[in-house]
């Protein structure tokens, strides 16, 4: 780095963390904003899809076994029995949001345990048929169908059982995944989509006001007619501006690390960050680094086109567009293996590189080729910016 390079990257510095309100947005706030975002929305979720345990449900049957009743009796609900003249208008009572609502309504044939006991597959006779109704749009309604369905599949097991499956032992796991399995599956369907997100939004958030925003306060004018050589300039922007980007696209991924239990209301079981090693994340550091600086070339180029803050930020929106549509590609492809052509497409490859690190199927020879493209982008675009720093149209 020339001595022209680093005057312009301490320039921006100073600007950057000398103003501690642009440090505060652009860096603390993503991955505050994430993180309590996040958690809230997982603690919404799990209030929305979730029963209070002291919750009593109450369910209407018809023609209740006894031989049953000490199951049911179990789940702790409020039974009424009913005759099979009211199970009809009963039915308004699944949709109500009065005191009189109910959560099901199970209506079992006459003397169902007799015609149970006495019925053979071989007579060709329809088998006895328990109806239960209730509400799916109500969370309370389906978990207590759940339990009913339940309470009767056990019945039913216990009256006819030729075999089981998967039947329960404290000193036998059926589902032979890893935690290091599990962890490369879900990280490599939803990191890189994440990462990719954060990462250029970290740059719009920043690049723009760097180029777009001098040009528009009138300071670049004063910038380019110091000696200092354009192409200094133009790399000393990208550098620093690659530097403040990396910081709050970190900052963002912290954030949702850390809401990660509450998003996924307390589930985490099977994942754990630590599988990953040193190697690992030395390539993760190098795919994301060289990512951040073609996102950062990208939008100089950008802002350098554009005539204001607000115009770049329009111009730059078709590009997020685009990298949401590539991110996506992360959660389809499932960690598959990515191949040399894969591996020179710029972005896409940053998408297959971070998803095959993440779920340990990579090849490191594909990732250098990766980073080595973007590192090529970058400098295409470093040379496009200082031409347009030279042209004095485009700059005033």
């Amino acid at each position: 780095m020339n001595k022209d390079v680093f005057t312009i990257v301490k320039k921006e510095f100073t600007r950057f963390f000398g103003d501690k309100r642009l440090f505060f947005s652009s860096v603390i706030m993503p991955g505050l904003l994430i993180f309590v975002m996040y958690s809230i929305m997982g603690k919404g979720l799990m209030k929305s899809f979730s029963v209070s345990d002291d919750y009593v449900s109450k369910i209407y049957v018809e023609n209740m076994p006894e031989e049953l009743n000490d199951n049911f009796n179990a789940l702790g609900t409020d039974i009424t029995e009913i005759t099979d003249e009211q199970v009809d208008e009963s039915k308004a009572l699944l949709l109500d949001d009065g005191s009189d609502k109910i959560d099901a309504i199970i209506v079992f044939p006459q003397d169902f345990i007799k015609v149970v006991n006495s019925y053979e597959i071989s007579d060709g006779n329809e088998a006895p048929n328990v109806k239960i109704f209730y509400n799916s749009a109500n969370t309370k309604s389906s978990r207590i169908y759940s339990l009913i369905v339940s309470i009767l599949d056990e019945y039913e097991a216990s009256i006819s059982n030729k075999f089981d499956i998967n039947k329960l032992a404290e000193d036998e796991s059926y589902d032979q995944a890893t935690e290091k399995e599990t962890t490369g599956m879900l990280f490599s369907m939803i990191m890189p989509m994440l990462l990719l997100i954060f990462l250029f939004t970290g740059c719009m958030s920043i690049a723009p006001d760097a180029i777009a925003g001098e040009k528009e306060r009138g300071t670049i004018a004063t910038l380019l007619v110091t000696p200092v050589k354009r192409s200094s300039i133009a790399l000393g922007k990208i550098i620093s501006l690659s530097v403040f980007s990396l910081l709050s696209g970190i900052s963002s991924f912290l954030g949702t690390m850390l809401s990660m239990p509450a998003l996924m209301g307390g589930n985490t079981e099977g994942l754990n960050a630590s599988v990953y090693s040193a190697k690992d994340y030395i390539l993760l550091f190098l795919i994301i680094i060289s990512t951040v600086l073609m996102f950062v070339s990208i939008l100089a180029v950008v802002s350098a086109f554009a005539k204001s803050v607000k115009e770049a930020g329009t111009l730059v929106l078709p590009f997020m567009l685009l990298i949401i549509g590539i991110g996506l590609s992360s959660m389809m492809g499932g960690g598959s293996s990515m191949t040399a052509l894969d591996s020179v497409i710029p972005i896409y490859g940053t998408v297959k590189c971070l998803s095959g690190i993440f779920a340990f199927n990579y090849n490191i020879a594909y990732i250098f080729i990766a980073v080595g493209m973007n590192i090529a982008v970058t400098c295409a675009l470093t040379y496009v910016l200082t031409k347009m720093f030279n042209n004095e149209k485009i700059m005033f």
